[in-house]
């Protein structure tokens, strides 16, 4: 017999199944979405009443699919980084404006659930999820500037209602977490909060899986005032009437939010931007979600941001690059080679055919590198990359500094002793409703 949910008779259907992932049904019997979050709220709010705090605004938040936690925090699991994510577009209250009185009051509620829940946790992750719906609720184009002004200003007013409750559980004697705010990869509460795009994704396609008009498609247009027709019409003119957004907009969001949400998952820059060629080889396309990581570092004092895609496989097949303070002719080379790399390797070009050309490209920023065990200098960006994947993929290790050879060759003076250097490890990459309905 096939797993079965009751959630609210307002939820869209695709709920269950998150709820279904974040607890597993018991033989037959159907999971019941108030008995799953009663599991969790329950003694929540048993040891936040002992220290005098109130989370009542929990139950509302997750009867309008506004926050909900991460799948541990439901079994009742350990969670390295323990997550909880508020549904932005659910902040839009009925005059289509932004709820920020509501945000903040969810937004505190998170981070005490989460020092409460995960006491022991270095790092918890309060992120935002659907963020193009919520700018096409806003009729705001993924890609401007006014969107990037709002997602930060959003982002800002998060911060500082998370830096408020961590300063309140810092007054009860509680430990405040290293990092508070952060993006982690797609699980099921995003499928339980019904949300459309992952994180600050953008909107890369009008349609969605079914070919339908998206649901972000559908709020622009809304909030345009706008018809479908007239939209079909503007369409078959050559214009685009709903701010579908390029690898470009993608970018210039990781870039604004960076700042504000350390722990961010990779964006799918490059779906859809392959084109077909006769007679070439074809593009192995990249999961809609996939494994990577991201890498902070500094070159000779500059700031350098590195994420990777990798197939499920584990084989490279994306690369992108960060370089948030320099110049936008910098920032543009880096923009170029990224997809440069990215596109040869969905296309099967060896990986080593790559650093063995472009290794030891001189070029500013260059200089001693911080951040990455692995590697010590570099001699520009473009090096350092190379250097980079070929010791997390390949295995290559990074060739001596000419300048520490010559040193090392040196007499060593009299009573002077070489020094003992430690190993460098090397780099790892108010109530429920209670109007419910059955879905199996």
């Amino acid at each position: 017999m096939s797993a079965r949910a009751m959630i609210p008779a307002s939820w869209p259907e695709r709920c269950a199944a998150g709820l279904l992932a974040m607890r597993p049904p018991v033989g037959s019997a159907p999971v019941h979405l108030i008995d799953a979050a009663m599991g969790w709220i329950r003694p929540l709010m048993d040891r936040a009443a002992l220290l005098g705090l109130d989370l009542t605004v929990l139950h509302a938040a997750l009867r309008d699919r506004c926050a909900a936690p991460s799948a541990g925090v439901w079994r009742g699991e350990a969670e390295r980084v323990p997550g909880f994510v508020l549904n932005l577009p659910q902040f839009i209250d009925a005059d289509g404006g932004f709820d920020q009185e509501r945000f903040g009051a969810v937004a505190e509620a998170a981070v005490i659930a989460l020092a409460l829940i995960a006491p022991e946790a270095p790092d918890v992750a309060v992120g935002v999820a659907d963020l193009a719906l919520f700018l096409a609720q806003l009729d705001l184009d993924y890609g401007s500037e006014a969107a990037r002004e709002r997602a930060c200003a959003v982002a800002a007013l998060l911060a500082a209602h998370a830096d408020w409750a961590s300063a309140r559980l810092a007054a009860l004697g509680l430990r405040r977490h290293r990092r508070v705010l952060g993006i982690l990869p797609a699980g099921a509460v995003e499928c339980l909060l019904g949300v459309e795009t992952i994180g600050i994704a953008a909107p890369m396609s009008a349609l969605d899986d079914e070919g339908h008009l998206a649901r972000w498609a559908q709020a622009r247009l809304a909030a345009r005032g706008q018809s479908a027709a007239v939209a079909l019409a503007r369409s078959l003119a050559g214009h685009d009437p709903f701010g579908v957004a390029d690898a470009a907009a993608v970018r210039a969001m990781v870039e604004a939010l960076t700042p504000y949400f350390g722990a961010m998952p990779d964006l799918p820059v490059w779906q859809g931007m392959a084109v077909p060629r006769g007679g070439e080889a074809r593009r192995a396309a990249l999961p809609a979600r996939r494994a990577g990581y991201t890498q902070k570092v500094s070159i000779g004092g500059h700031k350098f941001l590195l994420r990777t895609g990798e197939y499920p496989d584990g084989r490279l097949g994306e690369v992108f690059i960060a370089l948030p303070k320099e110049s936008a002719a910098v920032r543009g080379f880096a923009d170029s080679f990224a997809i440069a790399l990215s596109v040869g390797l969905q296309h099967d070009v060896p990986l080593a055919a790559y650093l063995d050309a472009l290794a030891d490209s001189s070029f500013g920023a260059a200089g001693v590198v911080e951040g990455d065990p692995a590697i010590s200098h570099a001699a520009s960006p473009v090096d350092y990359v190379c250097k980079h994947l070929g010791a997390n993929y390949l295995g290559r290790q990074e060739s001596a500094d000419p300048m520490e050879a010559v040193e090392a060759e040196a007499p060593l003076l009299p009573l002077d002793l070489p020094e003992d250097r430690p190993p460098v490890e090397p780099a790892r990459p108010r109530r429920v409703r209670a109007h419910l309905k059955l879905v199996s």
